[in-house]
């Protein structure tokens, strides 16, 4: 018999991500946006075949996909090399080189709303002449006339959704995360799909079931968000179901059986509905992900989604109308390892230092392999959450030996609005000690010694990393920051325009929070941060832009400091291109294994 060597622990790396897809309305192709070669382009399958061909060579992100129903082209939004200045292009049928449909500003953004059924209107919003609320419009592809039908005003404004004969615009209103109103544009008119209150909740996910009727998806009067109705007509606002514990975060209306499919958040993992508008009738169904990223119900009533979960990367399922088990249409897994080899998760509750009780996922690695090292890991957002999503980095670094814990302080989504929303305004107090609450109860329960703990983390885990290190520098040996916040106040000032009207509700205003913004910002502590550093940035990040991590850099330089600084000139706020995640994850594990190695000659 043949005895295979042992399992490479960069055997991880290899698997590509899955982003937006779309079928066609004959449901013989799916097309979706993918780094299988290395590079993010656009494939196809042919369905019911699965094997899947490439559709572009253009090697850039796609922020949606749309067929259209004549199968005259397809419509794609590319930005470049993660600067997040999205376009919406076109791309022939049988694919090719994608060019911007419209001429377009420097610097401008345009975000896909609709297309009308007959495929000549486009309903986009874009920055043009309005960076920081921007504008709705409608572009005829027929005559090339470029429509303005609002201008955004007060808040970051989009436009959601159009009704089937186009005289009604949905707009939604964005004041924070947590603080958001949608109305119907209709005749000049702009109405609330919710009731006037003075306290703030949020309204999304809005759907039309007809020309004068949509459903809603919001959290008014409520700690979780539920599925609610509105009447164009009569005006009636109407709860059609809520769930004990759990936030309803997306779904679908399918018109030809009059039913909403309902996606919810229960903690670490999502769950489905199928819910008849007919009888209120509600069936649980299965789901082959624990985390869905987006779904899709064909006129046929068979259902698409894509999605993945802890231990299986990305992948797109499809369930036909009254089966029971979803077909697999792409294969995207780790390649080489046994079932099992991967660490799935443990679901664990501690409580913080005001009785407060955190969820969090803790990752360990085989007996065989673990060096008694443990990454804390804090999400990102920071009004998001760490679920039972497939992170390369985690498998990787387990695969290394090390254990893994990533914590849902408060802030974190999916344990209702109340939950979310006391970290407003305090980005580094409330939060901050939920995670050294979090890494004494490592200590506490064993899983982790004092002396063998490092700190990881991206975006606003970045930040958080860096104010971990400058404020509790004893707990850790080595700390990894991507992309992460070093000063609020710059933040503040350098974040895209179009988020600059909810900066002063998320994180604070520049002169009236002044002490609590500089008490929060993890520059204010570089005394503190006496601990080795590696700094890992995109160049071309919009949201937290380079400036952030070269001023931490330079600074803990001039004082002397162990830190070690990776620019990626190709990439913005996360990495598109397959070479460099593994070179990222690369760096981050030679700089944790040596660290580690110094505390080993240190205890000699």
């Amino acid at each position: 018999m043949i005895e295979f060597p042992k399992c490479d622990a960069e055997q991880f790396f290899q698997t590509y991500n899955i982003g937006a897809f779309a079928v066609s309305k004959d449901e013989k192709r799916l097309i979706y946006g993918s780094n299988m070669n290395g590079k993010p382009n656009l494939w196809a399958i042919d369905l019911p075949n699965t094997y899947p061909y490439p559709l572009t060579y253009c090697n850039q992100m796609s922020n949606f996909i749309k067929l259209d129903s004549n199968g005259n082209y397809i419509l794609l939004g590319l930005d470049h090399d993660g600067d997040e200045n999205y376009k919406i292009h076109a791309l022939r049928p049988e694919g090719g080189k994608p060019f911007p449909l419209m001429p377009a500003e420097k610097g401008e953004k345009q975000f896909f709303s609709h297309l009308s059924q007959d495929g000549e209107r486009l309903y986009y919003t874009t920055s043009r002449d309005n960076e920081q609320f921007l504008n709705g419009r409608c572009y005829n592809l027929k005559t090339k006339e470029d429509t303005l039908l609002y201008s955004g005003d007060g808040a970051t404004t989009g436009l959601m959704a159009v009704s089937e004969d186009e005289k009604t615009f949905i707009l939604h209103k964005q004041f924070s995360n947590t603080y958001s109103l949608s109305y119907a544009l209709r005749d000049g008119e702009m109405i609330p799909l919710t009731p006037v209150s003075e306290e703030e909740y949020v309204t999304e996910g809005v759907r039309f079931i007809d020309n004068d009727t949509v459903l809603v998806v919001t959290d008014y009067d409520a700690d979780f968000a539920y599925v609610a109705s509105f009447n164009l007509q009569t005006r009636e606002f109407k709860v059609v179901q809520k769930f004990a514990a759990e936030g309803v975060n997306g779904g679908e209306y399918h018109k030809e059986s009059k039913s909403a499919y309902i996606i919810t958040n229960k903690g670490v993992e999502d769950r489905l509905y199928r819910l008849s508008l007919e009888d209120d009738s509600l069936v649980p169904m299965s789901l082959p992900v624990d985390i869905v990223n987006q779904l899709h119900i064909a006129k046929s009533g068979n259902v698409y989604v894509s999605g993945h979960s802890a231990v299986a990367p990305s992948n797109i399922f499809m369930l036909e109308k009254d089966a029971k088990e979803w077909k697999m249409l792409t294969n995207n897994c780790v390649l080489g390892l046994e079932s099992g080899s991967l660490s799935d998760p443990e679901t664990v509750m501690y409580e913080s230092f005001d009785g407060l009780e955190i969820e969090a996922l803790l990752f360990k690695p085989k007996e065989e392999v673990a060096n008694g090292y443990t990454i804390f890991w804090p999400h990102g957002g920071p009004q998001w959450a760490e679920r039972k999503q497939f992170r390369a980095l985690f498998q990787y670094m387990t695969g290394l030996g090390y254990t893994v814990f990533a914590p849902n302080f408060r802030g974190s989504t999916c344990y209702g609005s109340k939950f979310t929303k006391v970290i407003e305004g305090d980005w580094g107090e409330g939060p901050r000690l939920d995670c050294v609450a979090g890494i004494e109860w490592l200590f506490e329960q064993g899983i982790s010694d004092r002396d063998k703990l490092f700190v990881v983390g991206g975006s606003y885990g970045g930040y958080m990393t860096l104010l971990l290190s400058g404020r509790h520098s004893e707990y850790f040996r080595a700390s990894v920051d991507i992309f992460g916040v070093s000063n609020l106040f710059t933040f503040i000032e350098s974040v895209p325009e179009f988020w600059k009207p909810m900066m002063e509700r998320w994180v604070g205003h520049p002169e009236r929070d002044k002490e609590k913004l500089m008490e929060d910002s993890p520059i204010t502590y570089l005394d503190g941060m006496v601990k080795p550093m590696l700094i890992i940035q995109g160049a071309n990040d919009p949201r937290v832009v380079k400036a952030e991590s070269d001023q931490m850099y330079e600074a803990l330089k001039a004082k002397g400091r162990d830190v070690e600084y990776m620019v990626l000139e190709d990439e913005g706020h996360g990495f598109s291109k397959k070479e460099n995640e593994i070179a990222v994850y690369r760096r981050i594990a030679e700089f944790l294994e040596k660290h580690q190695q110094k505390v080993t000659e240190l205890q000699v």
